[in-house]
C-alpha cells in the first residue's frame, strides 16, 4: 500500500494501515507527504514570484520569522468602505488562457508522482480571509456586522470568479481531493459566531465542495484556531478532514463526537516549552507520542505539524528532524 492509498483510506473513514502524515512545510530530507496541494498558477502570482500583489491588488510580503510564509502587507488596505467594493475589487480577465497547457505545466513542475501522492486542488485561502486582506480586521468585521448584504454580494462576485476558473481546470487536474480554506478563528476564540459562519460563508464554500461531492472526491478544510464550534457545518458539507486541528480545541470531544467521519489532521502545536532553546530531543519525542496516544486510536487521525521559523535557523532544522523522525517511527508502528 502506498502513502497515497493509506491517506485516502483515512479520508474514507477507515482505520488506515499506519497513521498518515500531512505537512504544509518541507519535511527533512525532502520527504514527500501523502498529499500535495496544487493551485492554478493564475490565481497565486504573488506566491510564485510573478507579482507583488494578489489577483485583486492586495500587496503581500514574506515574513522571515515564519520561514518566508507570505501575508498581506500590514497597514495597507485597498478597500475602505464595503459599499464601494464594486469600484475597487476587480477579478482579472481569464480570456484566452490555455488551460490545458497551464495545468500540464503546473503538474509537471510539482514533480508529483500520482501513484504515490494524492493531488489536493485548492483555489484560494478563504472568503473571510480575502475580506480581511481587503479591509483589515477592524473594518472587515464591522462590514460583516453592519453591511452583511454588501459583504454577501462581494463574496458572491468572488465566488463566481473562482468557480469559473474551477470549471476550466478541475477535470484537467483530475484531483483526488478538493481543499477548502478559511481561517475564521484565533487561538483563543473565533472571530465570528457559528451562525454568521453558517449564513455568510458556508453557501460559498459549499459551491466548491459540491463539485467534489459530485465527482466522488474527498474534501478537506483548513481553518486555524479555536473553530470547533463550526465543525457540524463542515461535516454537513461533506468535509472528510479538518486541519490543522490545533490543540486550543477540545480534540478529545471532537474525536468522540465525529469518530472517523471527520479526520483530525494536526493535533500537535509547537508551543510553550517546545519553543525554548533548552528543550531536549526527548521532550520533543514525548510530545509526538502523547499526540498519537490521544488522537490516533481507532483511526480518524492524520499527523500534521512542524516547527516554523527562519529557514536559516539551524535549531529549527534540528527540531524538525527530531520531530519527524519520531512521527515516522510511531506512524508506522502505532497500529501494529
Amino acid at each position: 500500500m502506498t502513502e497515497k492509498e493509506n491517506y485516502l483510506m483515512a479520508l474514507s473513514g477507515k482505520q488506515p494501515e499506519w497513521v498518515p502524515t500531512y505537512s504544509l512545510i518541507p519535511r527533512p530530507g525532502g520527504e514527500k507527504s501523502a498529499t500535495m496541494m496544487l493551485e492554478p498558477p493564475i490565481l497565486v502570482p504573488h506566491r510564485i514570484g510573478e507579482s507583488k500583489t494578489d489577483i485583486f491588488g492586495v500587496p503581500y510580503i514574506a515574513t522571515y520569522e515564519t520561514g518566508n510564509a507570505m501575508l498581506p502587507e500590514p497597514g495597507i488596505f485597498i478597500l475602505k468602505d464595503i459599499r464601494q467594493w464594486r469600484d475597487v475589487i476587480k477579478a482579472p480577465s481569464i480570456d484566452g488562457i490555455d488551460w490545458e497547457a497551464m495545468v500540464k505545466k503546473n503538474i509537471e513542475k510539482s514533480g508529483i508522482d500520482r501513484t504515490q501522492t494524492a493531488i489536493s486542488l485548492n483555489l484560494h485561502f478563504g472568503y473571510f480571509q480575502h475580506l480581511m486582506s481587503f479591509m483589515g480586521f477592524s473594518e472587515g468585521l464591522m462590514a460583516m456586522s453592519e453591511e452583511p448584504d454588501e459583504v454577501m454580494e462581494l463574496f458572491d462576485y468572488i465566488c463566481n470568479f473562482f468557480m469559473e476558473v474551477a470549471d476550466n481546470v478541475i477535470d484537467l487536474y483530475n484531483p483526488d481531493i478538493l481543499s477548502l480554506m478559511d481561517d475564521t478563528a484565533a487561538w483563543g476564540a473565533p472571530f465570528i459566531s457559528a451562525n454568521m459562519y453558517k449564513e455568510m460563508l458556508v453557501p460559498f464554500h459549499d459551491r466548491w465542495a459540491k463539485k467534489g461531492r459530485d465527482r466522488g472526491l474527498k474534501l478537506t478544510m483548513h481553518n486555524c484556531g479555536k473553530c470547533e464550534g463550526i465543525l457540524d457545518y463542515l461535516v454537513e458539507m461533506g468535509i472528510n478532514a479538518w486541519d490543522p486541528a490545533q490543540t486550543c480545541n477540545d480534540l478529545a470531544a471532537v474525536k468522540q463526537k465525529y469518530g472517523n467521519t471527520l479526520c483530525i489532521t494536526g493535533g500537535w502545536d509547537g508551543r510553550g516549552h517546545l519553543l525554548d532553546p533548552d528543550v531536549t530531543d526527548e521532550e520533543i519525542i514525548a510530545s509526538v507520542e502523547d499526540t498519537f496516544n490521544k488522537n490516533a486510536p481507532g483511526g480518524g487521525f492524520i499527523w500534521g505539524g512542524g516547527f516554523l521559523g527562519p529557514i536559516d535557523d539551524e535549531s529549527i532544522k534540528h527540531k524538525n528532524e527530531v520531530l519527524f523522525g519520531a512521527v515516522n517511527r510511531l506512524a508506522h508502528s502505532f497500529y501494529c
